[in-house]
């Protein structure tokens, strides 16, 4: 297990609790009674923390390396995954990953980024940050759905779009551009749901839906604290500060209607209980595409447009 920081009181008691079994391992004594005792300590100490984050807390916990991805999210909650690759144009992007899959019963279809479990998929993912035909490739899946007449779901983790001179030169502004442009006309419900990370195009190039969810630990907002810090202060330093002005988490992004629900993530967060995450996420795709499904599909594209056309407000000074 991996601790943050923050967690390192967890960390302690767990250590605690490991010595204490071993302990009781090699003495033959029974210290059942004991490691319950530190066992709901630490609940009351992971509720305490969990309950009182703070942004940046929150940012750092959407990036956790224990943290559930896009294909572990999608092998838990289907069957009968099918990934479809190519943009028929230029390659596969490896960090954007889609296909068909049977969601109880239901032949959905799912696209979001992926990040690298470990260091040699992370590069090969590129960190979860999709290149022009990455998007290209998310469109090309939707189509096919909308074809097919199966529902869009959308998983959201990146911490951008990919900057780098090849995907300028391809054309990475009009692939996400052409992305919202033809998500919003979509005759099939889309869910959008983001999982970790939210930030700036990378993230709205697949976030056109009927519905927009966050997980409770999840943040999603123009620039990474990181790179606000550096444009306003010079400097990484001020990461924490630019986190909370950003108001980037998944409850100022409700309050703002901006995201139309918050998931709530196990005691500890997603990353503590990785089955329990997926079977709360799926019940919640289920019910809202159950209720989605009862809408004439042109009632479904004049409400979202109208939503993201609502989208923002300001004051007059």
């Amino acid at each position: 297990m991996q601790f943050l920081d923050f967690e390192k009181p967890i960390a302690d008691l767990y250590e605690q609790l490991t010595k204490l079994r071993e302990n009781g391992e090699k003495s033959g004594v029974d210290v059942s009674a004991t490691v319950k005792e530190y066992e709901q300590k630490i609940i009351d100490t992971k509720q305490q923390i969990y309950n009182n984050l703070t942004s940046w807390q929150k940012v750092q916990l959407s990036r956790h390396p224990e943290r559930p991805y896009t294909m572990e999210y999608i092998e838990r909650m289907s069957t009968d995954f099918v990934e479809l690759h190519g943009d028929r144009n230029v390659k596969d992007d490896k960090a954007m990953v889609g296909g068909f899959a049977n969601l109880d019963g239901e032949t959905v279809m799912f696209i979001g980024q992926q990040k690298g479990v470990n260091t040699k998929m992370r590069q090969i993912r590129n960190f979860g940050m999709a290149n022009p035909e990455g998007y290209r490739k998310a469109l090309r899946l939707m189509k096919l759905a909308e074809r097919f007449n199966k529902p869009v779901i959308t998983l959201i983790d990146t911490p951008g779009a990919y900057p780098g001179l090849e995907a300028e030169e391809r054309g990475q502004g009009e692939a996400i551009a052409r992305n919202l442009f033809e998500m919003v006309k979509l005759r099939v419900p889309v869910i959008c749901v983001i999982i970790g990370e939210g930030a700036s195009g990378g993230a709205l190039g697949i976030g056109i839906g009927d519905r927009i969810f966050m997980l409770e630990n999840s943040w999603y907002t123009v620039i990474s604290p990181e790179n606000c810090s550096t444009i306003l202060w010079r400097s990484w330093n001020f990461k924490e500060k630019a986190a909370e002005e950003l108001k980037l988490t998944s409850g100022y992004m409700s309050q703002f209607g901006l995201v139309d629900g918050v998931i709530r993530e196990p005691v500890g967060g997603a990353h503590s209980n990785h089955e329990e995450m997926a079977a709360i996420l799926k019940v919640q795709l289920k019910n809202t595409l159950a209720e989605l499904k009862q809408i004439d599909p042109d009632t479904r594209i004049t409400q979202r447009i109208e939503k993201f056309s609502n989208m923002g407000f300001f004051e007059e000074r």
